[in-house]
């Protein structure tokens, strides 16, 4: 992905500095090194256009979590994913993957790379969910680990039908490589969706399930991104400061085998 000018874009979103990598001198406008945190965080050499992202981190931890759900005292299988925000041709970016059509649940669905914690990945409360995402996006999207930088987490949330309870890696995609879907027989696609299209009204609509279930979701890349994936972009877009008001009237009905 190619840097862009710096400067706020058209819609509100700000761009990211030209020349910006991990291994260059630190320019102006970067966030002050800090420390690895215990978790395996680091806000070290973070360009400011992702100084929003990480407040909103400390925001929603504050108990902004909108309509996503805390987990139970008890009980739920660990799991986390991966929001790894890019530097693309018009702004910032987020990567996400597209299931296939063919599997039994929720086929042809949008989502972040992720999964369920594995013994080898640690401690559910330490390093494990950063160890987790990125073991997960390397074996589902090819990409390399280690030019990728965990930053933040979210709050562990509840995903009810899956009984997981995943925590939200934000991290920087500072030395970008190739993508693809490694496996076709479980991933259908990987692609990025700029931030400025997910904040752009036209782009974002409320989903209706015949279970009874409406939330925000966004049109991207010829896809519908819906559901608990939705939820944490618009949960992350709105204490950021990147949301922009958009049409919650606007609905789309979604079938039985959603």
């Amino acid at each position: 992905m190619s840097p862009s000018a710096a400067g706020p874009s058209a819609a509100g979103v700000p761009r990211p500095a030209s020349g910006v990598t991990g291994t260059a001198p630190l320019p102006a406008g970067t966030v002050p090194v800090a420390s690895p945190s215990p978790a395996g965080l680091t806000t070290a050499g973070l360009p400011s256009w992702l100084a929003p992202v990480n407040r909103a981190a400390a925001a929603v931890a504050a108990g902004g979590l909108g309509g996503l759900r805390r987990p139970p005292e008890s009980g739920g299988r660990p799991a986390a994913v991966l929001v790894l925000f890019g530097e693309g041709a018009v702004g910032p970016e987020l990567l996400l993957m597209q299931r296939a059509s063919s599997l039994r649940d929720h086929p042809g669905q949008c989502s972040f790379p992720g999964g369920g914690l594995d013994p080898e990945d640690g401690d559910p409360a330490g390093e494990g969910p950063v160890r987790a995402a990125l073991r997960e996006a390397r074996e589902e999207t090819g990409l390399d680990p280690a030019g990728v930088q965990p930053f933040a987490t979210l709050p562990n949330l509840f995903i009810p039908p899956s009984g997981f309870v995943v925590t939200p890696v934000l991290a920087w995609w500072r030395e970008p490589t190739p993508v693809g879907a490694v496996d076709p027989g479980e991933t259908a696609r990987v692609f990025t969706a700029p931030v400025r299209r997910l904040t752009d009204p036209a782009h974002r609509v409320t989903v209706v399930h015949p279970s009874g279930y409406r939330g925000s979701a966004f049109l991207v890349s010829d896809a519908l991104v819906w559901g608990f994936t939705a939820g944490v972009i618009d949960l992350i877009l709105r204490h950021a400061g990147w949301e922009r008001p958009w049409d919650r009237t606007r609905e789309i009905p979604l079938d039985l085998s959603a």
